[in-house]
């Protein structure tokens, strides 16, 4: 082989690969325009060479060389040699359709003027045929490529359900056909509609409705499911991820119809089951009129506005449109989130963030001071059980004596109504935070009976260090009204199980419960913000407002049901491990103590608990040297304060009975 040959393929070979992909195109495109009106001759005759007339013979093979040159020229110029054929799409296929058209323009005026008229017919069919050999070429790759990337999906990726064939399903199916092989492949639809069976969406075959749900599981080797009702109702929302449960696949679900209506879904919003969905019951929705035309034109207060039920109480008041909101709060990074979400959302509110503790008396009384909030929601707590075990007196000088600092700046700045967020945890309390909580209710009860028997001057200013300043009260016109607002446990709310066991089934397991016959009662934060902004609104002093949380929920059911949702079994891919129950912890949560009875309100949901009277004088003097006992950090601190709440029993594990009956409430509640 000559020197010259081998420099010629090698610098070939050095060429760029886009640069042989273009020659070996160009040179099909000399074979594939000739060919066209060979053929297009060839059928004019009857597809017999031998009744071609030799001078329409002729005059194709005479016009042949310039119409080949003309053909690669304008296939150049019109960008055919330089696209990238595997993302072939609209563009290209212009590209092509004009090439087609200005050789055809060529063929036919080049034929008549400079060689012979030929037949219609050759130019029709010569111009199809070449179209189709020159897009067919190009294109062909790209299908190839997506048959066997799709080929390659259903080999290894991910086996997906679709459960609803509406148009929220529709658009998931084909933003996933435009996933790559890790995006999952979508083999059947479910849907409960019997006139979709049997039928097609983009080549996926619905096979039956939510009762076949596992037998197509296991016929098309399915490993995940994607639920995209927005409009089911959450009892059967329930009952199709009950039926999911049993399948072992991971499950994803889109928000509600408000979430996704009148917009484009994609895969990427599916999100994972949430406890709210497992709870089987629809949100709770009440009528907020009333709240609207309580705190409109209002000076409102939220302290710990930065926490999960504080910042939902600023984002519902801010849609009341007050006359003002002012978000107390010591923790920054909480203030700062939620006062540039709310400057977002509601761009006219007059909003003031500030960074302070309730325990500094002098911030408190000059917030008061200087903004006279007319209305005060009382979020800022301690709320960690075990954390408040270890630390017992932090709880009563945030949660006890921080109350009453607020409670009395309060009522010595004409608050007209103050509002205390307590929780389940004050009924019996077995803990120190759930005894400081009852605390609290009692210092509310303590100043509405007082400013009720006008005896507000014997409501003291506590100090809690020296030097502290008096302030002046014109004791003959307080008029505050307080009331205590007393819920359970608050799904997704910070520090709760929920996100616990999220990251622990993310993490591998195990699954930390703390008992296996451990109950609790839920609400999402939203429906517990409201509620307590309506039980507000009914108040005239003194009452202490208790939310109807329906049937409570096993804590190792809800473990259960989010591991095998997340497409895993518990004990088998996921632990569960029991730990005990942790310091304080009881297995239950009471909503009333046994003393208590319940009186109803005009909302079904908010019922009025009746008041355990208690010596008011003796619980003012005590307070004092509680204060006294926590700022010296007294290691005897539970024993006092089981001295001022009759019903705090440290390490009790409660009403056996009450326990028996929750439980078979429970059990009941989850066969249903």
């Amino acid at each position: 082989m000559s020197n010259s040959v081998k420099k010629f393929r090698q610098k070939f070979w050095n060429l760029e690969h886009w640069v042989i992909i273009a020659i070996a195109l160009g040179i099909y495109d000399v074979i594939a325009v000739n060919a066209s009106y060979a053929l297009a001759l060839w059928v004019r005759f009857d597809c017999k060479i031998s009744m071609i007339p030799v001078e329409y013979m002729k005059a194709f093979l005479m016009f042949a060389p310039f119409y080949t040159v003309a053909c690669i020229a304008i296939f150049y110029f019109c960008r055919l040699y330089k696209s990238i054929w595997r993302f072939a799409s609209y563009n290209e296929l212009i590209y092509t359709v004009a090439a087609t058209c200005f050789t055809f323009i060529v063929q036919l005026v080049g034929t008549i003027v400079f060689v012979k008229r030929m037949p219609i017919s050759y130019y029709l069919f010569g111009i199809i045929i070449q179209f189709i050999l020159v897009l067919g070429i190009r294109f062909s790759y790209r299908f190839i490529l997506l048959i066997r990337s799709r080929n390659k999906k259903l080999s290894t990726s991910t086996r997906v359900m679709l459960i609803g064939a509406g148009n929220a399903g529709q658009m998931l199916l084909r933003d996933s056909l435009r996933q790559d092989e890790h995006g999952g492949v979508i083999c059947c639809i479910i849907d409960d509609n019997p006139n979709k069976w049997g039928r097609y969406v983009d080549g996926v075959l619905v096979v039956g409705g939510r009762d076949s749900i596992l037998d197509n599981v296991k016929k098309y080797d399915i490993n995940k499911i994607y639920l995209a009702i927005p409009s089911a109702s959450m009892s059967d929302k329930k009952e199709i991820l009950d039926i999911c449960q049993e399948s072992g696949c991971e499950v994803k679900t889109l928000g509600n119809l408000y979430e996704v209506a009148n917009r484009v879904v994609t895969v990427s919003e599916l999100k994972n089951i949430s406890v709210n969905d497992l709870l089987g019951r629809e949100p709770i929705r009440t009528d907020l009129d009333e709240v609207f035309q309580f705190i409109r034109d209002k000076v409102i207060l939220v302290t710990g506005g930065g926490g999960s039920i504080g910042s939902e109480l600023c984002r519902q008041i801010a849609a009341h449109r007050p006359k003002q909101l002012i978000i107390l709060d010591i923790y920054e990074n909480n203030a700062y989130d939620i006062e540039h979400e709310l400057l977002d959302n509601f761009p006219g509110l007059n909003l003031k963030v500030l960074i302070g503790s309730v325990r500094d008396s002098r911030l408190v009384n000059e917030v008061f001071k200087t903004y006279r909030p007319q209305i005060v929601y009382h979020a800022a707590a301690h709320k960690h059980v075990p954390l408040m075990e270890t630390s017992p007196n932090e709880a009563i000088k945030n949660n006890t004596i921080g109350t009453y600092k607020c409670a009395f700046a309060a009522m010595v700045y004409g608050c007209e109504r103050f509002v205390l967020i307590s929780t389940d945890k004050a009924v019996n309390p077995t803990n120190i935070m759930g005894a400081s909580k009852r605390l609290c209710e009692m210092v509310i009860q303590c100043f509405d009976s007082k400013i009720k028997q006008n005896k507000a001057h014997e409501i003291p200013n506590i100090y809690t260090h020296d030097g502290e300043f008096e302030v002046d009260v014109d004791y003959s016109n307080v008029k505050t009204e307080y009331v205590a607002v007393r819920f359970g446990n608050v799904l997704g709310s910070n520090g709760s199980v929920i996100p616990l066991f999220k990251k622990q089934i993310e993490k591998g397991g195990p699954v930390t419960v703390t008992h296996p016959d451990i109950i609790r009662y839920f609400m999402t934060i939203p429906e517990a913000v409201s509620l307590v902004l309506l039980a507000g609104t009914y108040a005239n002093g003194g009452e202490i407002f208790v939310l109807d949380m329906g049937s409570p929920m096993k804590i190792d059911t809800l473990a259960r049901n989010l591991i095998r949702l997340s497409g895993l079994q518990p004990d088998v891919d996921i632990k569960i491990q029991y730990v005990g129950l942790r310091p304080g912890e009881k297995l239950f949560e009471e909503k009333l103590m046994a003393e208590e009875g319940l009186r109803k309100t005009d909302n079904d949901l908010i019922h009025i608990g009746s008041t355990i009277p208690f010596d008011e004088d003796e619980f003012i003097s005590n307070l004092q040297e509680l204060v006294d006992k926590a700022y010296n950090n007294d290691d005897n601190i539970r024993e006092f304060v089981a001295k001022m709440v009759n019903t705090y029993h440290p390490n009790s594990k409660g009403n056996k009975q009450v326990y028996e009956e929750l439980l078979k409430e429970s059990s009941e509640c989850n066969e249903h």
